[in-house]
This record gives C-alpha cells, structure tokens and sequence, in this order.
C-alpha cells in the first residue's frame, strides 16, 4: 500500500422560475430548503424526480416535528437544463431565498457552475449524482458515486465476468463523461487493454441521430474480441440510443451495454424488449431486497399516488444527504453553515440496501455497488454487489491526481492535499 493510500485509510478510520412550496405557517416558524434541478429542457427527463422525491423528505421530515422545532419549507426553481442559469437560480436561493442548504443538479457541468457561489456565500450543497470524481470543495457534499464506485467496479465486471477485450466509452460531450473515459481509458491500460482496443467517442446533449455511431459501434465489435460500450450518456440522448441498439439488432449477448446515467426512471420511457441484458452500474436498485427499500418505495408510491413511479439510485443519493444534512443540524442546534460543516463528518445514516452511509472527510460518503441487467419489466435483476467503498475524490489513475486526497476537518481543511509535497493545492478541483 503506497504513502496516499495508508493516509486516506488513516483517515477513513479517523472518524426547480422559481416557484415556493409553501406550508400553512408563518416564514420565521420555517427552515427553507433549496431544490435546485431542472424541470424542462434535456435534463428534465432524469431531475424532475429528484425534485419530487427532495419534496417528499421534506414533508415526511415535517410530520416527524419538523427540525430543530421548526418546519421545513421547499424553495424550488426551475434552472431549465442551462449551466450558467444554475449558478444564478443558486445565488437567489441562497442571498434572497435565504435558504438553509441546497439539493441539486445533475450534471458536472450544472455543478461547476454553481461551486464558486456555494463557497463565495458561504452555503452547503448536496449534489446526488454520479461524477467524474477530481473535486472536493468544503461546501459540496458528493452523494452520488465516485468513479472507484461505479465506472470501474463495472469495466471490472465486464472484464472479469464478461470477458470482454474491446472497449467502446461512448459519452454525453461535457466534463463528466469526458475525464470518466480519460480515467477509465488509463485504467483500462494498466490493466492490460491495448489502446488500438479502446474507442472513445462523444456527442452533443440531446443527440437523436444515432444510426451512424451505432453502426461504428457494430463494426469495432466485429474483430473477432468480445466488445462492451461504457456509456455516459446522460439525458433524453439515450432513449434514441437504446432504439438504435434495437433496430440494428444489437443484443446484450452480442455486445453488452453498461450504463452509468440510465436507471429506473429512464427506462420507463422504452420498450425494454430489446434491451434485456445489457447492464447499470449504481449503488442502488429498485429491486434491492430490504425493509428500509420496500419502506421507501411504499412512502413514494403513496407521495407520489401512483404505484407506477420508479424509485433510482439518484433518490438514494438525495435521501442519503437529506438525513445526513438533518442529522448534523440537530447535532449543531443550529442551520449555519460552519457549525453544520463541522458536525456532519462522520455522521452515519441508513442507505435503502440495509447497510449504512458515512459522510467521509472529503466529502464524499461510503456506497456499495451494483451491478444490474435490464428486465423486460424495466427493473434490474441485480448480478453483483460489494461491500460499502469508500469514495475516492482524486484518482490514482491519473498522473496529476495520484498524491491528492481531500480532509475538511481542521486543522488540514483541505480538499487537494499533495501526500508527496506536504502542502494543500489551494483549490478544490484540477
């Protein structure tokens, strides 16, 4: 084990316009909270769940007694799938709305624009998404996966249990499909795949002219190697995708597709017929076989009134950090933000699988992975699952990155502490 990885275990082991939900009582009885996802445009199809299920822990919170004696209330806009109008819907919840923390954004893109405010004012984000890791800011909780959670357990799998030699990482053209593949093509390298084996390609969001691509993708699987696609694309892109697949006849045993952006929610949208077989990589399922699962999917259906709504791995993420966040508010008696900051590292709460999260010194939290294929339901029937991984803000598989790791408790405060130097970057991202 090298000096970074003796650290990070050291200190593993140390420790949606804007449109108010309003409740029938006064503001100065209420704690306001910050829903920040897009209702419309590209992205619309996967955060408009989000918001729901964000409006949903609100209101079970507020029949437990609400927090800290107050109730809470959700503040919701509509930042349109527009990374700039992300960073503005974010200061106006924050310097007008007076809100108490934020949950919200998908993208990496949505979330970069939207960091500098978070740190300038001050204030605490929750973001539930898969991401390309390379990034730990003070005022940024990562819910969702790192890429030592998700992108590479599932080019393991594939390669391990599928066999596959030959790697297509086809992507959503913006930064998080775009350093995943740059993680995983090097990772893929070091584990023996030559490069001439490796296919990258990238298109804009909401692309629906898939026939040549899908065509490329055919032909580089016929070399006589069993071939894979690594997918990041993220959005309404992959419901042409998917069809695509189908009307060239490409099928799960042929070449399997292994999805990091595509859940429950965003099968609901397809005939699964053709898809059947082909793979997701999360940390969480709707067929997950626990208590607190079956709990949870009773509590939406009833929220939401119909038994069709699909939970995601997504909402986990979000529940995950709401009753984190819940949890250190009532530690610090207080909804500021430093007190907050320094009461959640290490706090623990259940996740939907019936084991337990831990918000980590940098921010990130502890996750098990699934791998998952696609039923003719729209479920998944889960195939693989690992013990809860830590997640890794900087990669070891990146030159630039290899020596970083990320501890917000003092007196270190730092997000890209050089183990080899001794000295903190200054800065939360690359």
């Amino acid at each position: 084990m090298n000096r970074r990885s003796l650290l990070k275990s050291a200190l593993a082991a140390g420790m949606l316009a804007t449109t108010a939900f309003h409740g029938a009582f006064a503001a100065d009885d209420t704690i306001k909270v910050g829903v920040l996802h897009s209702l419309s445009g590209t992205m619309a199809i996967s955060e408009t769940t989000l918001k729901d299920a964000m409006l949903m822990l609100i209101e079970e919170q507020n029949k437990k007694g609400g927090l800290l004696g107050k109730k809470l209330e959700a503040v919701v806009v509509d930042p349109a799938s527009d990374w700039p109008l992300f960073a503005e819907k974010a200061r106006e919840l924050i310097s007008v709305d007076k809100v108490a923390a934020v949950f919200g954004c998908w993208t990496s893109s949505s979330r970069k624009s939207v960091l500098p405010v978070f740190e300038e004012l001050n204030s605490i984000l929750f973001y539930p998404v898969q991401y390309e890791g390379e990034e730990s800011s003070r005022n940024i909780f990562y819910t969702g996966a790192a890429p030592n959670q998700q992108a590479i357990p599932a080019v393991d799998y594939l390669m391990n249990t599928e066999g596959v030699k030959r790697f297509v990482l086809e992507g959503t053209d913006y930064v998080y499909p775009r350093t995943t593949n740059k993680i995983l093509e090097a990772y893929l390298i070091s584990k023996g795949i030559p490069k001439e084996d490796i296919l990258i390609n990238y298109t804009p969001f909401g692309f629906s002219d898939w026939q040549t691509e899908v065509a490329k993708i055919k032909d580089f699987g016929s070399a006589g190697k069993k071939t894979a696609v690594v997918s990041t694309i993220n959005g309404d892109a992959n419901v042409p995708f998917y069809k695509e697949l189908g009307n060239q006849g490409i099928k799960a045993t042929d070449i399997p597709v292994v999805a990091f952006s595509v859940g429950e929610e965003e099968l609901a949208g397809l005939d699964t017929k053709p898809l059947v077989g082909h793979l997701a990589a999360w940390n969480y399922f709707q067929s997950v076989d626990a208590p607190a699962n079956a709990e949870f999917i009773k509590t939406w259906h009833a929220y939401t009134k119909n038994d069709k709504r699909v939970t995601n791995d997504p909402m986990e993420a979000a529940y995950i950090g709401f009753n984190a966040w819940v949890k250190a508010v009532e530690a610090a008696g207080t909804t500021d933000t430093d007190p907050v900051l320094d009461q959640i590292i290490g706090t623990t709460v259940p996740n939907l699988s019936g084991g337990y999260a831990t918000v980590m010194p940098n921010h990130h939290i502890t996750k098990p992975v699934l791998i998952g294929e696609i039923q003719e339901n729209g479920q998944f029937e889960i195939v693989q699952q690992t013990p809860e991984v830590v997640g890794d803000e900087w990669s070891d598989y990146l030159p630039d990155s290899k020596d970083l790791i990320a501890d917000w408790r003092k007196p270190l405060s730092c997000g890209n502490f050089n183990v080899k130097t001794g000295k903190c970057g200054g800065k939360t991202t690359n």
